[in-house]
Protein backbone atom coordinates (compact mmCIF):
# COMPACT_ATOMS: atom_id res chain seq x y z
CA UNK A 1 0.00 0.00 0.00
CA UNK A 2 1.37 3.36 -1.28
CA UNK A 3 0.51 6.67 1.33
CA UNK A 4 0.73 9.60 -0.43
CA UNK A 5 0.21 12.15 2.50
CA UNK A 6 -1.35 15.75 1.87
CA UNK A 7 0.81 18.48 3.00
CA UNK A 8 -1.44 19.44 5.95
CA UNK A 9 -3.68 17.75 8.76
CA UNK A 10 -6.93 16.94 8.31
CA UNK A 11 -8.65 20.62 9.50
CA UNK A 12 -11.73 20.78 12.56
CA UNK A 13 -14.24 21.32 9.04
CA UNK A 14 -13.02 18.39 7.81
CA UNK A 15 -13.65 16.87 10.95
CA UNK A 16 -17.15 18.11 11.76
CA UNK A 17 -18.19 17.24 8.17
CA UNK A 18 -17.39 13.75 8.82
CA UNK A 19 -19.25 13.56 11.66
CA UNK A 20 -22.38 15.24 9.15
CA UNK A 21 -22.17 12.34 7.46
CA UNK A 22 -23.36 9.70 10.75
CA UNK A 23 -25.35 12.09 11.55
CA UNK A 24 -27.49 11.20 8.60
CA UNK A 25 -27.05 7.93 8.73
CA UNK A 26 -28.01 7.66 12.32
CA UNK A 27 -31.21 9.50 11.89
CA UNK A 28 -32.52 6.91 9.45
CA UNK A 29 -31.09 4.14 11.56
CA UNK A 30 -32.43 4.96 14.93
CA UNK A 31 -35.84 5.04 13.30
CA UNK A 32 -35.15 1.75 11.69
CA UNK A 33 -34.16 -0.01 15.19
CA UNK A 34 -36.60 2.05 17.21
CA UNK A 35 -39.75 2.26 15.50
CA UNK A 36 -39.30 -0.03 12.24
CA UNK A 37 -40.28 -3.47 14.46
CA UNK A 38 -44.10 -1.46 15.62
CA UNK A 39 -44.54 0.34 12.70
CA UNK A 40 -44.77 -2.97 11.17
CA UNK A 41 -46.43 -4.75 14.35
CA UNK A 42 -49.09 -2.31 14.62
CA UNK A 43 -49.55 0.23 11.53
CA UNK A 44 -48.54 -1.80 8.32
CA UNK A 45 -50.29 -4.57 9.63
CA UNK A 46 -48.00 -7.61 9.72
CA UNK A 47 -47.71 -10.09 12.06
CA UNK A 48 -45.03 -9.67 14.60
CA UNK A 49 -43.91 -13.34 13.27
CA UNK A 50 -43.85 -12.63 9.63
CA UNK A 51 -42.14 -8.61 10.43
CA UNK A 52 -39.60 -11.13 12.31
CA UNK A 53 -38.31 -13.44 9.92
CA UNK A 54 -38.77 -10.19 6.82
CA UNK A 55 -36.09 -8.65 9.34
CA UNK A 56 -34.04 -12.05 9.36
CA UNK A 57 -34.16 -13.30 6.03
CA UNK A 58 -32.88 -10.21 4.40
CA UNK A 59 -29.73 -10.29 6.24
CA UNK A 60 -28.94 -12.95 4.02
CA UNK A 61 -28.95 -10.70 1.33
CA UNK A 62 -26.83 -8.15 3.52
CA UNK A 63 -23.86 -10.49 3.70
CA UNK A 64 -23.55 -10.60 -0.17
CA UNK A 65 -24.46 -6.64 -0.89
CA UNK A 66 -22.06 -5.48 2.10
CA UNK A 67 -19.05 -7.51 1.14
CA UNK A 68 -19.44 -6.49 -2.72
CA UNK A 69 -20.00 -2.98 -1.66
CA UNK A 70 -16.75 -2.95 0.05
CA UNK A 71 -14.50 -4.54 -3.20
CA UNK A 72 -16.64 -2.00 -5.49
CA UNK A 73 -15.41 0.90 -3.26
CA UNK A 74 -11.88 -0.31 -3.36
CA UNK A 75 -11.77 -0.51 -6.93
CA UNK A 76 -13.51 3.13 -7.49
CA UNK A 77 -11.55 5.71 -8.74
CA UNK A 78 -13.08 9.34 -9.43
CA UNK A 79 -11.50 12.69 -9.27
CA UNK A 80 -13.18 12.79 -5.67
CA UNK A 81 -11.31 9.71 -4.55
CA UNK A 82 -12.12 6.06 -3.78
CA UNK A 83 -15.33 6.52 -1.16
CA UNK A 84 -16.18 10.30 -0.83
CA UNK A 85 -18.26 10.41 -4.17
CA UNK A 86 -20.72 7.90 -3.32
CA UNK A 87 -21.97 10.75 -0.53
CA UNK A 88 -22.86 12.49 -3.24
CA UNK A 89 -24.26 9.72 -5.89
CA UNK A 90 -26.63 7.97 -3.11
CA UNK A 91 -27.95 10.62 -1.25
CA UNK A 92 -31.33 11.07 -2.94
CA UNK A 93 -32.10 7.32 -3.39
CA UNK A 94 -31.29 7.03 0.27
CA UNK A 95 -33.73 9.61 1.74
CA UNK A 96 -36.89 8.38 -1.25
CA UNK A 97 -36.31 4.82 -0.45
CA UNK A 98 -36.66 5.67 3.29
CA UNK A 99 -39.55 7.13 3.12
CA UNK A 100 -40.99 4.08 1.19
CA UNK A 101 -40.09 1.78 3.51
CA UNK A 102 -42.69 3.94 5.81
CA UNK A 103 -45.44 4.32 3.30
CA UNK A 104 -48.47 1.87 3.69
CA UNK A 105 -50.04 0.61 0.45
CA UNK A 106 -53.66 -0.32 0.89
CA UNK A 107 -53.45 -3.61 -0.28
CA UNK A 108 -54.35 -7.11 0.52
CA UNK A 109 -51.79 -8.50 3.31
CA UNK A 110 -50.13 -10.44 0.70
CA UNK A 111 -48.83 -7.78 -1.53
CA UNK A 112 -48.04 -5.37 1.47
CA UNK A 113 -45.99 -8.53 2.56
CA UNK A 114 -44.58 -8.32 -0.60
CA UNK A 115 -43.69 -4.60 -0.27
CA UNK A 116 -42.15 -5.14 2.97
CA UNK A 117 -39.86 -7.11 1.38
CA UNK A 118 -38.46 -5.24 -1.48
CA UNK A 119 -38.91 -1.92 -0.10
CA UNK A 120 -36.90 -3.15 2.79
CA UNK A 121 -34.17 -4.91 0.67
CA UNK A 122 -34.26 -1.61 -1.07
CA UNK A 123 -33.38 0.22 1.98
CA UNK A 124 -30.53 -2.01 2.73
CA UNK A 125 -28.99 -2.02 -0.29
CA UNK A 126 -28.85 1.65 -0.70
CA UNK A 127 -27.79 2.14 3.09
CA UNK A 128 -25.17 -0.09 2.02
CA UNK A 129 -23.91 2.05 -0.73
CA UNK A 130 -23.72 5.33 1.02
CA UNK A 131 -22.20 3.59 4.17
CA UNK A 132 -19.54 1.03 3.17
CA UNK A 133 -17.80 4.17 1.35
CA UNK A 134 -18.60 6.99 4.29
CA UNK A 135 -16.84 4.42 6.95
CA UNK A 136 -14.04 3.17 4.54
CA UNK A 137 -13.27 6.85 4.53
CA UNK A 138 -11.68 6.52 7.79
CA UNK A 139 -8.97 5.16 6.50
CA UNK A 140 -8.29 7.72 3.75
CA UNK A 141 -8.65 10.76 5.66
CA UNK A 142 -5.65 10.15 7.61
CA UNK A 143 -2.66 7.17 8.49
CA UNK A 144 -2.80 8.70 11.64
CA UNK A 145 -3.76 5.77 14.55
CA UNK A 146 -5.17 8.91 17.13
CA UNK A 147 -6.04 11.06 14.81
CA UNK A 148 -8.52 8.10 13.70
CA UNK A 149 -10.07 7.62 17.36
CA UNK A 150 -10.74 11.78 16.88
CA UNK A 151 -12.33 11.31 13.58
CA UNK A 152 -14.42 8.36 15.12
CA UNK A 153 -15.60 10.65 17.62
CA UNK A 154 -16.82 13.49 15.68
CA UNK A 155 -18.66 10.47 14.06
CA UNK A 156 -20.47 9.41 16.91
CA UNK A 157 -20.93 12.91 18.24
CA UNK A 158 -22.62 14.27 15.15
CA UNK A 159 -24.24 10.64 15.02
CA UNK A 160 -26.04 10.96 18.32
CA UNK A 161 -26.74 14.78 17.01
CA UNK A 162 -28.61 13.32 14.33
CA UNK A 163 -30.78 10.58 16.42
CA UNK A 164 -31.35 13.65 19.25
CA UNK A 165 -33.20 15.55 15.98
CA UNK A 166 -34.57 12.01 14.85
CA UNK A 167 -35.97 11.77 18.64
CA UNK A 168 -36.69 15.40 18.54
CA UNK A 169 -39.19 15.20 15.92
CA UNK A 170 -40.68 11.06 16.98
CA UNK A 171 -41.46 13.37 20.54
CA UNK A 172 -43.09 15.79 18.60
CA UNK A 173 -45.17 13.63 16.83
CA UNK A 174 -45.81 11.64 20.16
CA UNK A 175 -47.03 14.71 22.09
CA UNK A 176 -49.09 16.25 19.29
CA UNK A 177 -51.21 12.39 18.83
CA UNK A 178 -51.54 10.71 22.58
CA UNK A 179 -54.52 11.01 24.07
CA UNK A 180 -56.28 11.89 20.26
CA UNK A 181 -59.48 9.40 19.14
CA UNK A 182 -58.60 7.43 15.90
CA UNK A 183 -61.09 5.98 13.76
CA UNK A 184 -60.01 3.03 12.70
CA UNK A 185 -60.78 1.72 8.98
CA UNK A 186 -63.34 -0.93 10.21
CA UNK A 187 -65.56 2.18 11.75
CA UNK A 188 -64.74 1.57 15.58
CA UNK A 189 -62.34 3.95 17.55
CA UNK A 190 -59.64 3.87 19.86
CA UNK A 191 -57.37 6.57 22.08
CA UNK A 192 -54.05 6.78 20.93
CA UNK A 193 -51.53 5.53 23.41
CA UNK A 194 -48.24 5.79 21.32
CA UNK A 195 -46.70 6.20 17.97
CA UNK A 196 -47.91 2.18 17.25
CA UNK A 197 -51.65 4.15 17.28
CA UNK A 198 -50.80 6.92 14.75
CA UNK A 199 -52.02 6.72 11.53
CA UNK A 200 -49.85 5.28 8.27
CA UNK A 201 -49.43 8.48 6.81
CA UNK A 202 -48.75 10.64 9.59
CA UNK A 203 -45.64 8.24 9.84
CA UNK A 204 -44.63 8.59 6.12
CA UNK A 205 -45.19 12.90 6.68
CA UNK A 206 -42.83 12.45 9.64
CA UNK A 207 -40.49 10.37 7.98
CA UNK A 208 -40.28 12.47 5.10
CA UNK A 209 -39.46 15.20 6.91
CA UNK A 210 -36.30 13.21 8.33
CA UNK A 211 -35.55 12.17 4.89
CA UNK A 212 -35.22 15.52 3.64
CA UNK A 213 -32.72 16.51 6.14
CA UNK A 214 -30.39 13.28 5.80
CA UNK A 215 -29.93 14.20 1.75
CA UNK A 216 -28.84 17.42 2.57
CA UNK A 217 -26.31 16.61 5.61
CA UNK A 218 -24.35 13.69 3.57
CA UNK A 219 -24.46 16.59 0.75
CA UNK A 220 -22.41 19.01 3.38
CA UNK A 221 -20.44 15.65 4.49
CA UNK A 222 -19.39 15.49 0.45
CA UNK A 223 -18.76 19.44 0.60
CA UNK A 224 -16.23 19.34 3.66
CA UNK A 225 -14.16 16.32 3.48
CA UNK A 226 -11.25 15.45 0.98
CA UNK A 227 -9.55 12.03 1.11
CA UNK A 228 -6.27 13.24 2.58
CA UNK A 229 -4.48 9.82 2.16
CA UNK A 230 -4.15 8.18 -1.39
CA UNK A 231 -4.24 4.24 -0.82
CA UNK A 232 -3.17 2.85 -3.76
CA UNK A 233 -3.53 -1.10 -3.24
CA UNK A 234 -0.59 -2.74 -5.17
CA UNK A 235 -1.77 -6.33 -5.42
CA UNK A 236 -5.02 -4.86 -7.00
CA UNK A 237 -2.57 -3.17 -9.64
CA UNK A 238 -0.81 -6.14 -10.23
CA UNK A 239 -4.52 -8.09 -10.98
CA UNK A 240 -4.90 -9.73 -8.00
CA UNK A 241 -8.36 -11.49 -8.10
CA UNK A 242 -11.36 -10.81 -5.80
CA UNK A 243 -10.83 -14.19 -4.71
CA UNK A 244 -7.48 -12.95 -2.97
CA UNK A 245 -9.13 -10.39 -1.24
CA UNK A 246 -11.88 -12.36 0.28
CA UNK A 247 -8.95 -14.82 1.30
CA UNK A 248 -7.43 -12.30 2.91
CA UNK A 249 -10.14 -11.05 4.71
CA UNK A 250 -11.30 -14.38 5.89
CA UNK A 251 -8.26 -15.26 7.49
CA UNK A 252 -8.06 -12.22 9.62
CA UNK A 253 -8.32 -13.15 13.26
CA UNK A 254 -9.10 -9.56 14.57
CA UNK A 255 -11.29 -9.13 11.86
CA UNK A 256 -13.70 -11.96 13.18
CA UNK A 257 -13.38 -11.25 16.55
CA UNK A 258 -14.05 -7.14 15.99
CA UNK A 259 -17.33 -8.84 13.75
CA UNK A 260 -18.38 -10.34 16.88
CA UNK A 261 -18.12 -7.75 19.62
CA UNK A 262 -20.26 -5.36 16.80
CA UNK A 263 -22.79 -7.78 16.44
CA UNK A 264 -23.42 -7.81 20.24
CA UNK A 265 -22.91 -4.42 20.73
CA UNK A 266 -25.55 -3.88 18.57
CA UNK A 267 -27.67 -6.77 19.55
CA UNK A 268 -28.00 -4.48 22.84
CA UNK A 269 -29.03 -1.86 21.21
CA UNK A 270 -31.44 -2.95 18.75
CA UNK A 271 -33.49 -4.96 21.28
CA UNK A 272 -33.56 -2.20 24.03
CA UNK A 273 -34.45 0.00 21.70
CA UNK A 274 -37.15 -1.56 19.69
CA UNK A 275 -38.51 -2.84 22.84
CA UNK A 276 -38.98 0.81 24.57
CA UNK A 277 -42.11 1.94 22.59
CA UNK A 278 -43.92 -1.35 23.51
CA UNK A 279 -42.89 -0.83 27.30
CA UNK A 280 -44.29 2.85 26.97
CA UNK A 281 -47.27 1.95 25.26
CA UNK A 282 -47.96 -1.35 27.52
CA UNK A 283 -46.51 -1.20 30.73
CA UNK A 284 -46.46 2.71 31.29
CA UNK A 285 -49.15 3.95 29.79
CA UNK A 286 -50.46 7.31 29.08
CA UNK A 287 -49.75 8.00 33.18
CA UNK A 288 -45.56 7.90 32.31
CA UNK A 289 -44.09 10.93 33.52
CA UNK A 290 -42.03 11.30 30.10
CA UNK A 291 -43.32 9.98 26.58
CA UNK A 292 -41.43 7.02 24.84
CA UNK A 293 -39.26 9.68 22.64
CA UNK A 294 -38.32 11.90 25.49
CA UNK A 295 -36.94 8.70 26.64
CA UNK A 296 -34.90 7.84 24.03
CA UNK A 297 -33.86 11.43 23.44
CA UNK A 298 -32.51 11.73 27.40
CA UNK A 299 -30.33 8.65 25.90
CA UNK A 300 -28.79 10.11 22.85
CA UNK A 301 -27.96 13.05 24.70
CA UNK A 302 -26.16 10.83 27.39
CA UNK A 303 -24.85 9.21 24.54
CA UNK A 304 -22.92 11.91 23.19
CA UNK A 305 -21.88 13.29 26.57
CA UNK A 306 -20.06 9.59 26.58
CA UNK A 307 -18.65 9.81 23.51
CA UNK A 308 -16.23 12.87 24.68
CA UNK A 309 -14.77 9.89 27.13
CA UNK A 310 -13.90 7.36 24.06
CA UNK A 311 -10.61 9.15 23.36
CA UNK A 312 -9.46 9.85 27.12
CA UNK A 313 -10.45 6.53 27.98
CA UNK A 314 -8.96 4.61 25.30
CA UNK A 315 -5.40 6.34 25.85
CA UNK A 316 -5.78 5.90 28.88
CA UNK A 317 -6.48 1.74 29.49
CA UNK A 318 -6.88 1.33 25.76
CA UNK A 319 -9.57 0.77 23.10
CA UNK A 320 -9.42 -3.26 23.96
CA UNK A 321 -10.15 -2.32 27.44
CA UNK A 322 -12.45 0.22 26.98
CA UNK A 323 -14.61 -1.74 24.91
CA UNK A 324 -15.18 -4.34 27.35
CA UNK A 325 -15.74 -2.33 30.57
CA UNK A 326 -18.28 -0.10 28.37
CA UNK A 327 -19.79 -3.52 27.51
CA UNK A 328 -19.83 -4.94 30.87
CA UNK A 329 -20.96 -1.83 32.89
CA UNK A 330 -24.27 -1.39 30.62
CA UNK A 331 -24.81 -4.86 30.88
CA UNK A 332 -25.15 -4.92 34.52
CA UNK A 333 -27.35 -1.77 34.22
CA UNK A 334 -29.79 -3.01 31.90
CA UNK A 335 -30.75 -5.91 34.11
CA UNK A 336 -31.49 -3.84 36.75
CA UNK A 337 -34.61 -2.83 34.69
CA UNK A 338 -36.71 -5.96 35.12
CA UNK A 339 -37.09 -4.92 38.38
CA UNK A 340 -37.90 -1.75 38.61
CA UNK A 341 -41.98 -1.54 39.49
CA UNK A 342 -44.51 0.13 37.80
CA UNK A 343 -44.66 3.57 40.19
CA UNK A 344 -43.20 6.86 40.05
CA UNK A 345 -40.13 6.12 42.29
CA UNK A 346 -39.55 3.15 39.30
CA UNK A 347 -39.98 5.73 36.44
CA UNK A 348 -37.12 7.48 37.77
CA UNK A 349 -34.82 4.83 38.09
CA UNK A 350 -36.07 3.85 34.73
CA UNK A 351 -34.69 7.65 33.50
CA UNK A 352 -31.13 7.24 35.51
CA UNK A 353 -30.29 3.44 34.34
CA UNK A 354 -30.98 5.37 31.18
CA UNK A 355 -28.70 7.80 31.55
CA UNK A 356 -25.98 5.63 32.98
CA UNK A 357 -26.37 2.57 30.34
CA UNK A 358 -26.05 5.33 27.28
CA UNK A 359 -22.69 6.93 28.70
CA UNK A 360 -21.45 3.64 28.67
CA UNK A 361 -23.12 3.05 24.68
CA UNK A 362 -21.68 5.94 23.89
CA UNK A 363 -18.35 6.23 24.86
CA UNK A 364 -18.18 2.54 23.21
CA UNK A 365 -19.40 3.95 20.32
CA UNK A 366 -16.47 5.37 18.56
CA UNK A 367 -13.86 2.53 19.27
CA UNK A 368 -15.23 0.05 16.64
CA UNK A 369 -14.63 2.38 13.80
CA UNK A 370 -11.01 3.34 14.66
CA UNK A 371 -10.47 -0.05 15.59
CA UNK A 372 -11.41 -1.09 11.89
CA UNK A 373 -9.84 1.21 10.72
CA UNK A 374 -6.51 -0.80 12.91
CA UNK A 375 -7.68 -3.68 11.76
CA UNK A 376 -7.05 -2.85 7.89
CA UNK A 377 -3.71 -1.61 9.32
CA UNK A 378 -2.94 -5.07 10.29
CA UNK A 379 -4.42 -6.35 6.88
CA UNK A 380 -1.79 -4.17 4.96
CA UNK A 381 0.69 -5.45 7.56
CA UNK A 382 -0.08 -9.14 6.95
CA UNK A 383 -1.02 -9.44 2.96
CA UNK A 384 0.12 -6.20 1.51
CA UNK A 385 -3.34 -4.67 1.13
CA UNK A 386 -5.44 -3.34 3.34
CA UNK A 387 -8.63 -3.70 1.15
CA UNK A 388 -10.22 -0.89 3.71
CA UNK A 389 -13.69 -0.68 1.99
CA UNK A 390 -14.04 -4.67 2.69
CA UNK A 391 -12.97 -4.31 5.92
CA UNK A 392 -15.41 -1.45 6.54
CA UNK A 393 -18.25 -3.46 5.06
CA UNK A 394 -18.03 -5.66 7.65
CA UNK A 395 -18.95 -2.80 9.93
CA UNK A 396 -21.92 -1.92 8.25
CA UNK A 397 -22.80 -5.72 8.27
CA UNK A 398 -22.60 -6.43 12.01
CA UNK A 399 -24.67 -2.93 12.28
CA UNK A 400 -27.33 -4.53 10.13
CA UNK A 401 -27.21 -8.02 11.25
CA UNK A 402 -27.38 -7.09 14.74
CA UNK A 403 -29.95 -4.65 14.25
CA UNK A 404 -32.25 -6.86 12.24
CA UNK A 405 -31.25 -9.85 14.40
CA UNK A 406 -32.49 -7.99 17.54
CA UNK A 407 -35.45 -6.44 15.42
CA UNK A 408 -36.13 -10.77 15.18
CA UNK A 409 -35.55 -11.65 18.30
CA UNK A 410 -38.03 -8.29 19.34
CA UNK A 411 -40.81 -9.78 17.06
CA UNK A 412 -40.41 -13.57 18.02
CA UNK A 413 -40.38 -12.89 21.58
CA UNK A 414 -43.38 -11.06 21.19
CA UNK A 415 -45.21 -13.24 18.86
CA UNK A 416 -44.27 -16.66 21.52
CA UNK A 417 -45.71 -14.90 24.26
CA UNK A 418 -48.81 -13.74 22.77
CA UNK A 419 -48.53 -9.89 22.18
CA UNK A 420 -52.18 -8.31 20.62
CA UNK A 421 -51.93 -4.97 19.31
CA UNK A 422 -55.30 -4.60 19.40
CA UNK A 423 -55.40 -5.41 23.48
CA UNK A 424 -56.29 -2.66 25.98
CA UNK A 425 -54.80 -4.75 28.59
CA UNK A 426 -51.54 -7.10 27.53
CA UNK A 427 -51.69 -10.46 29.29
CA UNK A 428 -49.35 -10.97 31.98
CA UNK A 429 -46.89 -13.16 30.72
CA UNK A 430 -46.90 -10.53 27.40
CA UNK A 431 -46.17 -7.43 29.48
CA UNK A 432 -43.63 -9.84 31.55
CA UNK A 433 -41.59 -10.67 27.90
CA UNK A 434 -41.74 -6.96 26.99
CA UNK A 435 -39.84 -6.37 30.56
CA UNK A 436 -37.77 -9.17 29.75
CA UNK A 437 -36.77 -7.63 26.40
CA UNK A 438 -36.03 -4.06 28.37
CA UNK A 439 -33.81 -5.70 30.45
CA UNK A 440 -31.62 -9.14 30.36
CA UNK A 441 -31.80 -10.16 26.82
CA UNK A 442 -30.16 -7.16 25.49
CA UNK A 443 -27.61 -7.91 28.25
CA UNK A 444 -26.87 -11.44 26.70
CA UNK A 445 -25.74 -9.69 23.52
CA UNK A 446 -23.17 -7.26 25.26
CA UNK A 447 -21.71 -9.65 26.93
CA UNK A 448 -21.44 -11.83 23.86
CA UNK A 449 -19.69 -9.04 23.01
CA UNK A 450 -17.27 -8.93 26.16
CA UNK A 451 -16.67 -12.80 24.98
CA UNK A 452 -14.95 -11.98 21.38
CA UNK A 453 -13.13 -8.74 22.74
CA UNK A 454 -11.52 -11.07 25.11
CA UNK A 455 -9.63 -12.56 22.63
CA UNK A 456 -8.85 -9.65 20.53
CA UNK A 457 -5.09 -9.34 19.89
CA UNK A 458 -4.64 -5.71 18.47
CA UNK A 459 -3.67 -3.70 21.59
CA UNK A 460 -2.64 -0.66 21.60
CA UNK A 461 1.22 -1.53 22.25
CA UNK A 462 0.38 -4.23 19.15
CA UNK A 463 -0.71 -1.14 16.88
CA UNK A 464 2.14 0.76 17.40
CA UNK A 465 4.45 -1.84 16.47
CA UNK A 466 2.59 -2.10 13.36
CA UNK A 467 2.41 1.65 12.86
CA UNK A 468 6.24 1.44 13.26
CA UNK A 469 6.58 -1.56 10.79
CA UNK A 470 4.09 -0.04 8.19
CA UNK A 471 6.72 3.34 8.43
CA UNK A 472 9.37 1.34 7.58
CA UNK A 473 7.92 -0.64 4.28
CA UNK A 474 6.87 2.83 2.74
CA UNK A 475 10.16 4.50 3.66
CA UNK A 476 11.88 1.49 1.80
CA UNK A 477 8.96 1.94 -1.07
CA UNK A 478 7.72 -1.91 -0.75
Amino acid sequence: MDLVKAPAKPTLKEKIGYGLGDMSSSMFWKIFSYYLPIFYSDVFGLKPQHAALLLLITKLYDAISDPAMGIIADRTQSKWGKYRPYLLWIAVPFALVGVMSFYTPQWGYGLKHVYAYVTYILMMTVYTAINVPYGAMLGAVTDDSREKSVFSSFRMFFAYIGSFIAMGIFWLFEKSIIGTTRVLPDGTSKIVKGVGDAAPMQWTFVVSIVALLCAVLFFLCFALTRERVKVENKSFAEGSSIKDDLKALVSNAPWWLLLGAGIGQLLFGSIRGGAAAYYFSNILGTGALVTCAVFLTIGEISQMVGVTLAVPLSEKIGKRNTFIACLLFIAVLSIFIYFLPNTAAGMWGLLILQVLICLGIGASSPLIWSMFADVADYSTLKNGSSSTGLIFSSSSMAQKFGGALGGFLLLQVLAIFSYDKDAVVQAPETLSAIKALMSYIPAIGSLLGVVCLMFYPLTTSKMEEIRVELDKRNASGK
